[in-house]
């Protein structure tokens, strides 16, 4: 099979004992090396309020790499549009649009990225609905963009600017079988985030594919499968690397949100019966190995969604490692 597309979502994750200002120079870093490398597409998350996430503001880092990096597609992965101003998120995303002509995506989320607190905190000026209220502002995003506000309503003059300039293609994020039905029916390409879904991705891709209404941005569906790997230059040394993925998702389920762990800590961690039991579930979505073994787990996930395009974070703890697991998956997929 011909090989897709490879792309990055990165978390800027930060590592115990060190800080978030690292974590997101890190994030230039990497970003960089994946332009040197032939990545398509860099993608930055928006989370909030989680000690072992960096990445709070996607348009700002997006900005930064763009102008770090030369030929590499930046975007957002996604911008978590309940916490947001439809006409604030245009905005933005036309100064980058401006910027950096042909090189940037607006990935848009449905989930706020953080607790509820946090989440009111975000949109107290804003009129707070307890619905979920995604669809309402995606409208609203379209009707400022395709000046499509009838004659006579409040925003019918009301202009995203700079004016001349589109915005960028437009994604959605989703983990569900509503958000790949909703991407397909409003006509926009879908990134459907394996690496933390219950969903069945290969379920989730065909509902996306069965609904898909084209648009004037989508002609037709395009799927990118987001899923997490950790490669490494022997099974050994990735087995040793995802210890951090294992303690993290064990810490989550507890309402822990600590920076990541290193292998030592994580190897020392007195994990329950039901930690293991977790750590098992969630390793049926992880690709863990050498490039052979990785990829003997990647290319049947990607015969069985059918998959556009793959997109691959690794929330591992040294960076130099990280940098390592995207090089390494990188000559494979070459």
């Amino acid at each position: 099979m011909a090989m897709i597309p490879l792309s990055i979502l990165d978390l800027s994750p930060v590592s115990t004992g060190s800080t978030g200002a690292q974590a997101l120079r890190k994030s230039l870093d990497l970003a960089a090396l994946a332009d040197g490398l032939g990545f398509m597409r860099y993608w930055v998350a928006e989370h909030h309020n989680m000690p072992a996430i960096a990445s709070s503001a996607p348009d700002i880092m997006i900005g930064q790499i763009a102008a770090r990096t030369t030929r590499i597609r930046v975007g957002s992965g996604g911008v978590m549009l309940p916490n947001h101003a439809p006409l604030m998120v245009a905005e933005r995303f036309k100064v980058l649009a401006a910027l950096y002509p042909g090189r940037i995506d607006l990935g848009l989320g449905r989930a706020p990225g953080t607790d509820p607190a946090t989440s009111y905190a975000l949109r107290r000026r804003q009129g707070i609905s307890e619905e979920d209220d995604f669809l309402e502002r995606f409208n609203e995003l379209m009707l400022i963009e395709n000046r499509g506000f009838p004659a006579g309503h409040p925003f019918a003059n009301v202009r995203a600017m700079p004016s001349d300039v589109a915005l960028p293609p437009i994604y959605l994020l989703g983990s569900s079988d509503y958000s790949a039905q909703l991407a397909g029916q409003i006509g926009a390409a879908f990134a459907f985030a394996h690496h933390f879904a219950t969903f069945p991705a290969d379920e989730a891709m065909r509902l996306y594919r069965d609904n898909f209404q084209p648009s004037p941005a989508h002609a037709k569906p395009y799927a990118i499968l987001g899923t997490h790997v950790v490669c490494a230059d022997s099974d050994t040394e990735a087995a040793r690397l995802a210890l951090t993925v294992d303690l993290n998702i064990v810490r989550r389920a507890k309402g822990e949100y600590l920076p990541l762990a290193s292998p030592e800590e994580a190897a020392a961690y007195d994990y329950t019966p039901a930690d293991r039991a977790r750590i098992a579930q969630n390793r049926m979505k992880v690709s863990v190995g050498s490039p052979a073994t990785v990829m003997g787990k990647l290319l049947p996930l990607i015969e069985a969604t059918q998959a556009d395009e793959l997109m691959v974070t690794t929330m591992i703890y040294d960076h130099a490692a990280r940098k390592r697991s995207y090089e390494l998956l990188k000559q494979a997929f070459s």
